[in-house]
C-alpha cells in the first residue's frame, strides 16, 4: 500500500513526504516556493509513465539516452477545477531508437503499467505524442 504525509510548514506552504522519506515542497502560486498541488498531479503522471517507458525500452534493448515529457492539462473553469484533458508529449533520444518501440512503450505504460494513468482515466482524457531526436543533430526527426 502506498502512503504519503503532508505537513503544513506555515502560510500556504506544505511538504509532501512519501513512504521512502523523499520530500517535495508544495505551495500556492502566491507563496512562490513550491509546486502547485494540481500541477504535481501532472508531474506524477509524467514521471510514472517515464519510469515505465525507460524500463520497457531497456528491456527491448532500445538505446535511450534522453527522455523529457511535457505534460499539459485543461481544467474545469469552476471548483474543484478537475482536469478533463491531459496531454503528454515525449521527446526521446537514442541512437537506433525506433518509432515502433517508442510507440509500443508509451502504449504499454498508458494501458497496462502506469498506476497514475489508470487512476486518472475515469476523469480525464489522456492523449500522447512523441518526437524522436537524433543524437547528432538534436533536432526533431519525426512526430
Amino acid at each position: 500500500m502506498g502512503t504519503a504525509t503532508v505537513r503544513w510548514i506555515g502560510g500556504k506552504q506544505f511538504v509532501g513526504i512519501d513512504s521512502t522519506q523523499h520530500a517535495v515542497v508544495l505551495s500556492t502560486p502566491a507563496e512562490g516556493v513550491g509546486m502547485k498541488p494540481s500541477e504535481l498531479l501532472l508531474v506524477a503522471l509524467a514521471s510514472c509513465t517515464a519510469v515505465d517507458v525507460v524500463d520497457i525500452l531497456e528491456k527491448k534493448r532500445q538505446p535511450i539516452s534522453s527522455l523529457e515529457i511535457s505534460a499539459s492539462g485543461e481544467q474545469d473553469a469552476d471548483p474543484p477545477w478537475a482536469y478533463r484533458k491531459i496531454h503528454l508529449h515525449y521527446a526521446l533520444c537514442g541512437q537506433g531508437l525506433t518509432e515502433k518501440a517508442v510507440s509500443q512503450a508509451i502504449q504499454l505504460s498508458e494501458e497496462k503499467y502506469c498506476s497514475v494513468s489508470a487512476t486518472l482515466k475515469g476523469v480525464a482524457t489522456i492523449t500522447t505524442d512523441f518526437t524522436l531526436l537524433s543524437e547528432e543533430e538534436q533536432t526533431p526527426a519525426s512526430a
